[in-house]
């Protein structure tokens, strides 16, 4: 079967490489002419662990190309997946426009039967409106399906998320378009995933219900981070306690600094206002992204109160600036508004991390970018973590007491554990602990 991934950004390229590797050939499109002669280079545009091998070994043995060439791509390939960027509007919607203008590009090159599958998150009701597009401009012969198939990659662990999924939905009215997805996705019957048919609508709504549920539990448990703080309670055994119920489970109960990334924050103020067109409200999920959205300031307290009640001329060692370890992406990210908050407020920000530091300077990080945690820290008044990348796990505490103006860690991610730090001298603040 001969595929095409329309939009060749984070979701595209993963989701393309792996199907090459299930033995699928794959064009992957994209209009950016540089990102598409980086690929053809074998230069790989995002931070993904193991994506740069799994792109090189399928280019290699000619399941995966890259183009430019959207309307070749669309002629060529009986189905094509639509991967384009829904970034949100200034209203909090989806901003549709890269999907239909790759829906009118479809329509004006289609010749034989195709099966349209939206890969991108996009509100109910997107996947009626892009068939009614194409329908219109084909006129009621040439034959196509329009199908939802929403992405659930995590960055960071975007390969595993698709070699071994929790999950795939399929979601049409169409049962040569189930079928035709139902043999790509094939290879993911030997390990026995589950494969769930829907309605194309609840496909669509499915994605955006998990993204949003997902935030709430990240929200619930910063919440009761702050209530053990003021009780004298230890969130870990709190959320331990909790998750040791099945009901519960123990994902997504790590407090923190607040969700962060390209999908979370997006997604929940998208069905938001998906609700609100439709004359619904969703009180949780409103809950959930104004508490959300102060909690970096609550973060920037926390520290101001570690530093005796005065930022302005402190100088903060900020370990992370990515809104999660293992990827390049600044997207909404708590760290990067800790460091513009704890800027504002008069202190001065050093900062590292392992892969984002060319991302943040992009989003308009102003602070000054170090070579390593150690060049951060020197002549810090307060070392803080702020995104939990694995050799932040194990830093060289001696070292580190040595650089530092005073040995302060305040650990926005509850990396280390109170009691060994106070045995090795420092003084020690937590979420939640």
């Amino acid at each position: 079967m001969n595929i095409a991934m329309i939009g060749s950004g984070y979701v595209g390229l993963v989701s393309g490489a792996c199907f090459a590797e299930f033995g699928t050939h794959v064009t992957c499109v994209d209009i950016d002419e540089q990102k598409i002669a980086a690929l053809e280079r074998g230069e790989i545009p995002i931070y993904e662990p193991g994506l740069d091998s799994l792109v090189a070994r399928n280019v290699e043995a000619g399941r995966l190309r890259f183009t430019t060439d959207l309307e070749g791509a669309i002629r060529e390939n009986l189905v094509i997946f639509v991967t384009v960027g829904t970034p949100q509007d200034p209203h909090g919607r989806a901003d549709l426009r890269y999907v239909f203008d790759v829906a009118e590009t479809i329509a004006r090159n289609l010749d034989t039967y195709k099966v349209v599958v939206i890969k991108s998150t996009v509100p109910v009701g997107t996947g009626d409106r892009v068939e009614a597009l194409i329908r219109e401009k084909v006129g009621p012969d040439v034959p196509f399906s329009v199908a939802s198939n929403p992405e659930f990659l995590r960055e960071g662990a975007a390969i595993e998320d698709f070699m071994r999924p929790d999950r795939v939905v399929i979601g049409t009215e169409d049962e040569q378009a189930r079928a035709i997805l139902e043999d790509l996705y094939r290879p993911l019957y030997l390990i026995e995933t589950p494969i769930l048919r829907t309605r194309r609508r609840t496909a669509e709504l499915i994605k955006y219900a998990s993204n949003a549920f997902l935030a709430v539990k990240i929200t619930y448990i910063n919440e009761m981070a702050d209530l053990c703080e003021r009780v004298g309670a230890d969130v870990h055994h709190v959320a331990k306690g909790m998750g040791l119920d099945r009901r519960i489970g123990p994902k997504f109960l790590h407090p923190g600094p607040g969700y962060g990334g390209s999908c979370f924050p997006k997604d929940t103020r998208a069905v938001l206002a998906t609700a609100e067109e439709h004359g619904a409200r969703l009180e949780i999920v409103e809950a959930a992204v104004r508490v959300n959205d102060a909690r970096p300031a609550r973060m920037v307290e926390k520290i101001r109160r570690a530093l005796g009640g005065e930022l302005a001329g402190k100088t903060v060692a900020l370990l992370g600036l990515s809104f999660k370890p293992n990827t390049d992406d600044v997207r909404e990210s708590a760290a990067l508004k800790i460091a513009a908050l704890l800027a504002e407020a008069g202190a001065r920000v050093r900062a590292f991390d392992p892969a984002a530091m060319e991302t943040a300077r992009a989003a308009g990080f102003a602070g000054e970018c170090c070579e390593s945690e150690y060049e951060a820290a020197e002549g810090a008044d307060v070392l803080v973590i702020a995104t939990e990348w694995n050799q932040f796990r194990n830093l060289d505490l001696a070292r580190l007491e040595g650089l530092l103006r005073q040995p302060l860690l305040v650990d926005l991610r509850n990396v280390y554990e109170p009691e060994d730090m106070a045995a090795r001298g420092f003084r020690y603040v937590a979420v939640g602990r």
